[in-house]
């Protein structure tokens, strides 16, 4: 005969998770999943992804000055597996050049155009509205704990030669 046993959370959590670290793990991408539905809303407005205006806003740090390819690429967010066709887009929209330098023909150097600079200053506040959506029911000291955590769970697999924005 089988007597109903109640179980503890940490058993509980075994039929669902291999481990406390998968349920953190799979915690974590829903919650991306469900944070980068609503950028992708705010972006698909305006034509331009996610990694599209993080590139326009690394550039507008460094206006009316440009930025190596690979600088650029070390310094996104997220990983552009294919930059090349990125920088191709946001170029044919006018929204940058690129050239070489004559003292390093090796070198390919990214400038914002004013349009470019135009159109993510226009996008501030849409994006500012996002973040509040995304996780403005969270208080102050909440999102600086979890900015913390979320920083120490990557640290280890960070490229210490190539932080990104977040981390510098």
């Amino acid at each position: 005969m089988n007597a109903a046993i109640p179980q503890s959370g940490s058993a509980k959590r075994g039929r669902k998770f291999d481990s406390l670290e998968q349920e953190v793990f799979l915690n974590l991408w829903r919650t991306y999943d469900r944070l980068k539905a609503l950028e992708d809303e705010m972006f698909s407005q305006s034509g331009i992804s996610a990694q599209q205006y993080n590139t326009l806003r690394l550039l507008r740090s460094v206006y009316p000055e440009g930025m190596p390819t690979l600088v650029l690429g070390g310094r996104l967010i997220s990983r552009a597996p294919d930059m090349t066709r990125l920088l191709d887009k946001l170029e044919q929209r006018g929204l940058l050049v690129r050239h070489r330098p004559p003292e390093n023909r090796r070198v390919v150097e990214v400038r914002l155009t004013p349009e470019g600079l135009q159109l993510v200053n226009k996008l501030d506040s849409a994006v500012r509205k996002c973040h509040e959506q995304q996780l403005g029911h969270l208080d102050a000291k909440s999102l600086q704990q979890l900015a913390t955590l979320l920083k120490a769970a990557r640290q280890p697999h960070e490229d210490s030669e190539n932080l990104s924005l977040v981390d510098q």
